[in-house]
């Protein structure tokens, strides 16, 4: 198996902002895997308040690559339980492999990743949301008015979010969900969730920290809304832990690994009456186009990470007025822009 790597900077398509701080740039690296004249692509991206670092996953790929290069391509899913041992610390990393697999695999087997995977498109599935940033209330209405979309996701976490959600809700009839990314306290998430309520708001998701998943039991007994998990839950354990605190999850390939692990949450969630959203991070469309193969088999689509971004270095699944557009080709459909191949 051939490995290689580069490492891009992705200037955002304005600065975004989140409870967690302000962005203009993101970093991402892109990952090739190579075999018989086959190459597959996977991407991580870095996220700082995550605590990941491009330069450590460099070190990591530079060491293990003796033996990264010797492990043998039967099945995605089989390469993805060998390549843990060596990766599984750092499932952002884990993630670029594992969805290059998946599409070096397709093309190997001349079919697209969801072929390979028994998934079928239909016509209702769900529409993705469109992410709008934390910013001054004028600011953030300017945004819906010049990007018309059926679904926002609206990030939250300031005080002034009960007066950001009337003026947005005023402006659009569109479905509104809201995104606090930990941001409130308990108190704040029931106070916010009944007004919201009254503004037609589809699902709360993340309104408290991770490290106080303790008291989400009370709080989702007096929310009128829906309760998604994100932060809280990352990786397949955390399914479980969800039940009784969320109704739902939100599975993000860069958190859980990868589509191999993502499968089995999605599985685990529908035994235990969870709703399932698919997510992602600012990608490009090698990233974006993983997630989308997940699309048939979810309830909530949030997949504009390659929206955000000024110039998308690749080609791949992309949303049209909120519809998933899945391109033509074997494995995930995603390849690198001329100017960026390598």
């Amino acid at each position: 198996m051939e490995i290689s790597w580069k490492i891009v900077s992705l200037p955002l398509a304005s600065t975004f902002v989140i409870s967690k701080g302000a962005f203009t740039h993101r970093r991402a690296m892109i990952l090739k895997l190579s075999l018989d004249g086959f190459s597959g692509l996977g991407e991580a991206t870095e996220i700082t308040y995550y605590g990941i670092s491009l330069d450590r996953f460099e070190g990591i790929i530079q060491q293990s690559l003796p033996k990264l290069q010797g492990i043998e391509l039967t099945t995605p899913e089989e390469y993805f339980f060998k390549i843990s041992p060596l990766l599984g610390s750092e499932p952002f990393l884990l993630n670029a492999f594992d969805c290059a697999a998946h599409d070096l695999y397709g093309q190997m087997q001349h079919k697209s990743t969801r072929e390979v995977l028994n998934l079928e498109l239909r016509d209702d599935l769900p529409q993705s949301s469109f992410t709008i940033g934390i910013g001054p209330v004028d600011e953030m209405v300017e945004k819906i008015r010049q990007k018309p979309w059926p679904v926002y996701k609206i990030k939250l976490g300031t005080e002034n979010d009960l007066a950001i959600m009337k003026a947005l809700r005023q402006e659009t009839d569109a479905i509104l969900r809201v995104d606090a990314n930990g941001g409130w306290s308990a108190e704040q998430t029931v106070e916010l969730s009944r007004a919201f309520a009254e503004l037609d708001v589809e699902f709360i998701e993340q309104p408290l920290a991770r490290d106080h998943d303790n008291i989400m039991p009370e709080i989702i007994g007096r929310s009128p809304l829906p309760l998604i998990a994100d932060e809280s839950c990352q990786t397949y354990k955390d399914v479980e832990t969800c039940r009784g605190k969320f109704t739902g999850i939100n599975i993000k390939l860069m958190k859980c690994g990868g589509l191999t692990p993502a499968l089995h949450m999605i599985e685990k969630a529908r035994k235990l009456g969870l709703k399932i959203m698919v997510g992602c991070m600012t990608e490009t469309s090698i990233g974006i186009s993983a997630a989308a193969q997940l699309v048939p088999l979810v309830d909530y689509v949030d997949l504009d990470g390659s929206l955000l971004i000024k110039e998308d270095i690749a080609s791949g699944a992309h949303l049209r007025n909120g519809w998933v557009i899945f391109p033509e080709g074997y494995g995930l459909g995603c390849k690198l822009l001329k100017e960026h191949s390598f």
